[in-house]
């Protein structure tokens, strides 16, 4: 087995935290002047949180796909708006983590935490790489036996030519954001990634999907960071979800791709990694089998769909999911495979 079930208990205190730091969200945003509204995006459902803007214009805000559960969080803020102590919610984590949740360091944390703090995820920024594969154990109730290692940090934002939920009409200053850290972190590989003298491995990457320019580095103006070009990146991108990452000093809420998109995305990227990166390669594969196996267990049908849509995108990304898939069938034999057929 590569995951191994949580305790009722830590799921349970899981669900608590996450109910209370996605209601702190909510305030977040709802303590400007303005009103909560919906859109559809690509069939689902999203909501906003709408400001005028000194000049009069409506600035969008994200706040999450819409579901009974966030209405009730808007309703709850409606009838109680006086905003959380962060003491409870920095005890809440704990508790969860002391129940056996996943956490993340406090050196990432910090970095996460701040940058959610400056609104880079209401600027339409995505966390994706390793820290959302450990942060789907909390929400999935799982703790993975494979694929945990980690030292990046990677954050996404789909630029212009992907029509995604997410607005980008907040703006923030990124590089700002990472000098206020005072960690030591420096720009390098044209402006897309940042790295630290004293601890060479821990380094933030900046990606974006591919756009008409290439794999030429491009400035997304909404987070004022350049960010590097990857492709078939917007595949686990256009239905953002949101998840709580936790720490010690409390939970933080973040926009990620859904679970069977990061899973079948993996099998598509693994292809594409050059030699030098075939450690990376094998994590990708690890990560994609610890989710395939538990989704098909658990959610076959949002694993299916998500492999046909994949799939039907074209004989590019036909091809290498294929190969990603084969090249996981020999890495792990014993994975039930049959929501991937063609």
């Amino acid at each position: 087995m590569l995951h191994t079930p949580q305790s009722a208990q830590a799921q349970a205190a899981f669900a608590q935290v996450l109910g209370a730091a996605q209601l702190a969200h909510v305030r977040s945003v709802a303590s400007l002047p303005g009103s909560f509204s919906t859109k559809k995006v690509k069939g689902k459902a999203y909501v906003y949180y709408q400001v005028p803007d000194l000049m009069g214009r409506q600035t969008q805000i994200y706040v999450g796909p819409a579901s009974p559960e966030l209405d009730a969080l808007i309703d709850e803020h409606r009838k109680n708006p006086q905003a959380p102590q962060q003491q409870h919610l920095r005890q809440l984590a704990r508790v969860a983590i002391a129940a056996g949740c996943s956490y993340i360091i406090p050196a990432h944390a910090r970095i996460i935490g701040r940058l959610a703090d400056a609104g880079f995820f209401h600027a339409g920024g995505i966390l994706i790489g390793t820290h959302v594969y450990l942060a789907y154990q909390n929400l999935l109730g799982v703790t993975w036996n494979t694929g945990a290692q980690t030292l990046d940090l990677d954050f996404a934002h789909a630029g212009r030519n992907v029509s995604i939920a997410l607005p980008a009409t907040v703006k923030i200053d990124t590089p700002a954001v990472i000098d206020s850290l005072r960690m030591g972190f420096v720009p390098v590989k044209s402006l897309t990634t940042y790295v630290k003298s004293d601890e060479p491995d821990l380094q933030l990457d900046f990606v974006t999907a591919m756009h008409r320019g290439g794999d030429e580095p491009v400035k997304i103006e909404p987070l004022n960071v350049t960010m590097q070009p990857l492709k078939f990146l917007e595949f686990s991108m256009e239905s953002p979800i949101q998840l709580a990452l936790l720490s010690n000093t409390g939970p933080i809420v973040v926009n990620a791709p859904p679970p069977e998109k990061y899973a079948v995305h993996k099998l598509l990227v693994y292809g594409e990694r050059p030699q030098a990166q075939r450690t990376k390669a094998s994590k990708d594969l690890d990560q994609a089998a610890a989710l395939i196996e538990y989704l098909a267990e658990n959610d076959v049908g949002a694993l299916r769909a998500a492999w046909t849509d994949l799939v039907n995108r074209g004989p590019g990304w036909r091809e290498r999911a294929q190969q990603g898939r084969e090249s996981l069938h020999r890495r792990h034999p014993e994975l039930d495979l049959s929501a991937l057929a063609d």
